[in-house]
């Protein structure tokens, strides 16, 4: 008897508890959602009096620095003039920061913390200066307001992550991104509390870090863009200030034409020009792994280049080798046979196996994308996944990697480069429903999303990261069971605005390039147009990677295109909506919408006075018909059939691409297409 009410005793608690959480994630605009909160009835008023005062031997500066910035963050928010400016000594202060330990910024590093909102005092406590970082950012989050006061919302919270690799990957290598754009990516990601910086430094199009050793890789194989040693360690000291560790990524045996362009003698076919790629693909040029003159210019090269780089992991890349240079090159066949190495895959496995001796060597542990998971391959090292349902798989490889002994990362499902909806990435979780043992689940260190940047430069690079990777943070963070689409959403549109706070520019820089097609006369037909337009998506934008050179101008159209574009996510929930049931208010906006495109081409024929603009006539034309069309049926309650065809004709051009972008409301339109059909005509 006694089980049997401890059973429902604990029911009992738990559906008050998720109860009770799931009213509050309505009411705060949290993001990651922390795993538990509770509310109280008191708020603390923000004023100039505020203070911070920090207990803790803050020895790596972290809080401290951290919380000047907090004071200017919020200064900035709310406009008032803090009298002062950083932390105090006096104890008695408004905010008092308590850690016990620096962290060492590993993976096993504690973040947990607990937040204390109170009237007339705040306490954030920690294990770990790092954890005391995440509860400045969720207090900063807790901001609120009324026509009076700002003041912090009253409420207790007991936090700690879900997984303790977090991460973001940013290809420096495709297209050069300078210090400035990782600071601000730096500082996006501690907001919300993603913890690995994945830098991804070379590859076919470019060698991005100086080396003194040999100068040749900047001198030939960068176009001039790479970072200098000086410029690394100040990112690395940026990043750790923050709390994040620094991943760097140096891609081989493939993916070395700019390698080879400047050593061309490690490459494994004779008398190749060698050249550094403008294009975008897989391409041939291959480190030869037969020769010792090769793990000599490695080892050289990553023992002047590791000490740069703090954090134990270290990223060879390691993916989408085809080995075609090897399969012609006879002394590459006889080394094969002489190692008894059948396939190119066992080869590229003893090459792995050298780095990893020499990793080791040097304290680092080797990383690789999922295709150096062999088994040979030594259960040190550490498996990104990244291949999934996309590339041909059942699912990703990140399950079969936990299983067979591996720390892994995942990747697959969290290609932002792909330009999908956020709801494609929320609705994934890393592990889902696996069953894995204890120590399985302990080696899934977590998961990271990918920037590949072969169609992004700095002035786009923030809208095709941000805000989608905001929501992907809290998969990454928060519980499983914080899994609600659109609750999700109206936090994140909150959470989007206070990025641009932080310098991120994937608003503002959006209107620069339509300013830039418009030949600055007003943009707002071609806003109207952007808002329901989105890329091409899952790499077809450049498909064969032949269409772009890297060199290629990025200030189209297309480039101002977002995913989730704003208009047609909230145009595809009215008509859904309104055909569910028929409500007067859904069809009001509907037909708010369809006016305000009908009318745009007008608007639009305004500045069409150049060859980008009039590559969009078009569509802008076609739009405004069959919005004109159907807008007219909906008031005249008629439909007739030369309306038919003419919509038909019309939605059919529109669900073609367009200048690398395709119209997102072509479904919905022809939904109220039907719906017009089906009632309004005779």
């Amino acid at each position: 008897m006694k089980r049997v009410l401890t059973i429902i005793m604990l029911s009992l608690f738990n559906y008050y508890y998720f109860y009770s959480q799931s009213s509050l994630i309505e009411k705060y605009n949290l993001m990651p959602w922390p795993q538990e909160i509770n509310e109280n009835s008191a708020s603390f008023n923000i004023d100039e009096q505020l203070t911070i005062h920090i207990s803790g031997e803050d020895a790596k500066q972290r809080v401290h620095n951290n919380a000047v910035q907090f004071l200017r963050r919020l200064a900035n928010r709310t406009g008032i003039f803090i009298d002062a400016g950083f932390p105090i000594e006096n104890k008695n202060a408004s905010i008092n920061i308590n850690f016990d330990a620096v962290s060492k910024l590993t993976t096993e590093s504690d973040e947990s913390y607990s937040l204390d909102i109170k009237k007339s005092k705040i306490s954030i406590n920690a294990k770990t200066d790092v954890g005391a970082l995440r509860g400045l950012e969720t207090l900063l989050q807790l901001v609120h307001f009324n026509k009076s006061n700002y003041y912090f919302e009253g409420v207790s919270v007991n936090d700690s992550p879900r997984f303790v690799w977090r991460g973001l990957m940013i290809d420096a290598a495709r297209h050069f991104q300078p210090v400035d754009v990782i600071k601000r990516n730096l500082d996006a990601m501690a907001s919300v509390k993603m913890n690995v910086f994945h830098w991804h430094l070379t590859d076919d199009q470019g060698f991005r870090v100086e080396s003194k050793v040999f100068p040749r890789l900047q001198e030939v194989a960068a176009d001039g863009l790479f970072y200098t040693q000086e410029q690394i360690k100040d990112v690395v000291k940026y990043a750790s200030n923050l709390g994040i560790r620094v991943v760097p990524e140096f891609d081989v045996p493939g993916h070395a034409s700019a390698i080879l362009a400047a050593y061309p003698e490690l490459g494994s076919k004779e008398d190749y020009n060698y050249n550094v790629e403008r294009f975008s693909g897989i391409f041939n040029p291959t480190l030869n792994p037969s020769k010792e003159v090769t793990y000599l210019f490695l080892e050289t090269l990553f023992r002047e280049i590791t000490p740069l780089f703090p954090d134990e992991y270290f990223h060879i890349g390691g993916d989408e080798n085809e080995g075609k240079h090897w399969d012609g090159n006879e002394e590459i066949q006889e080394f094969k046979k002489k190692h008894n190495l059948k396939t190119n895959h066992d080869l590229q496995t003893f090459f792995n196996i050298k780095l990893d001796k020499v990793l080791k060597k040097l304290d680092k542990k080797l990383m690789g994308w999922d295709e150096i998971l062999t088994p040979s391959t030594p259960t040190t090292a550490v498996i990104h996944s990244w291949r999934g349902k996309h590339e041909g798989l059942k699912q990703s490889t990140l399950i079969k990697a936990a299983k067979k002994g591996y720390q892994t990362v995942l990747s697959a499902g969290f290609y932002i480069d792909r330009v999908l909806s956020v709801d494609n990435h929320y609705n994934i979780d890393p592990i889902g429903n696996a069953v894995l043992t204890k120590d399985e689940r302990k080696r899934i260190l977590g998961a990271e999303t990918t920037m590949w940047s072969e169609l992004v430069t700095p002035l786009t690079i923030d809208s095709r990261i941000w805000p989608r990777t905001a929501a992907i943070a809290e998969r990454f963070w928060s519980s499983k069971e914080v899994n609600d689409l659109d609750n999700m959403k109206k936090r994140l549109k909150v959470i989007n605005f206070q990025l641009e706070e932080l310098g991120i520019t994937h608003i503002k820089n959006r209107d620069l390039i339509l300013r830039n097609i418009a030949n600055h006369k007003s943009i707002d037909a071609l806003k109207t147009l952007s808002n329901i337009c989105e890329p091409l998506k899952v790499y077809s934008r450049n498909k064969g990677g032949t269409e772009y050179k890297t060199f290629s101008p990025f200030t189209l159209f297309a480039d101002a295109c977002v995913p989730d574009a704003e208009d047609a996510v909230v145009f595809k929930k009215t008509v859904t909506l309104f055909l569910k049931s028929k409500d007067k208010n859904n069809l009001h906006n509907i037909l708010t919408y369809l006016k305000k495109w009908s009318d745009n081409d007008a608007e639009f024929e305004k500045i069409n006075q150049n060859p980008i603009t009039n590559s969009l006539a078009s569509l802008s034309k076609n739009v405004s018909q069959i919005s004109k069309l159907l807008f007219d049926a909906f008031q005249n309650k008629k439909y007739t059939n030369e309306d038919l065809k003419n919509a038909n004709t019309l939605l059919k051009k529109l669900k073609e691409p367009c200048q690398d972008i395709e119209l997102v409301v072509v479904e919905p339109l022809n939904q109220l297409n039907a719906f017009c059909k089906n009632n309004y005509t005779n």
